[in-house]
């Protein structure tokens, strides 16, 4: 590997993965496998399901690298994580006894609850910045104003079939924009 790689920042090595280049890609797995590892260790306590794991992540990242969309590296790994351990728990002929054991709690703090909703809601409203004018402000009164639809029309004097329509809009906007973001969880 390049020493040069290693003073990277993790943005400067997504953007060189993205464009195939494999010592970014060898070196964000180098970079962050270890505590990958060692969070999934804790949860799962057993060394080749967490490697099986981690290394699925690692696989899907390299095989889809034109296409993911990472703002926190650190945070889409751990988030990767979390969601691909969900999956081998449900899975695991050892679902049951993972489930109960005791769960010790990790040292290591990457991402917290409230950075997921943070960012989530970063996402949420940059998909909906990129609609119409009309058509967020159609979304806002219904999702945060909670107006029904032919309380909208009357307010803004547009048919309830209009406000139906850029409420659909804005709904397929949203999901496209979360299935970017969340594509690699269901694989």
């Amino acid at each position: 590997m390049s020493r040069e790689y290693d003073f990277l920042t993790d943005t400067e090595l997504v953007d060189l993965l993205k464009s195939g280049d494999q010592i970014a890609f060898d070196q964000i797995y180098a970079r962050y496998f270890s505590s990958l590892y060692t969070y999934a260790y804790k949860i799962l306590q057993d060394r080749d399901e967490c490697q099986d794991a981690i290394q699925d992540i690692f696989i899907w990242i390299w095989e889809h690298k034109e296409k993911i969309e990472i703002d926190s590296l650190k945070n889409y790994l751990i988030a990767s994580v979390k969601y691909k351990l969900v999956r081998s728990i449900k899975t695991s002929k050892r679902h049951a006894e993972i489930l109960s054991s005791k769960v010790p709690s990790t040292n290591i703090t990457i991402q917290e609850p409230d950075v997921e909703i943070k960012e989530l809601k970063k996402v949420i409203a940059d998909a909906l910045s990129l609609l119409p004018t009309r058509a967020k402000e159609v979304f806002s009164l219904s999702r945060s104003q909670y107006l029904s639809n032919k309380e909208i029309a009357s307010k803004l004097g547009i048919s309830e079939k209009t406000v139906e329509n850029h409420i659909t809009l804005s709904l397929r906007r949203l999901r496209a924009e979360l299935g970017k973001m969340m594509s690699f969880f269901f694989w």
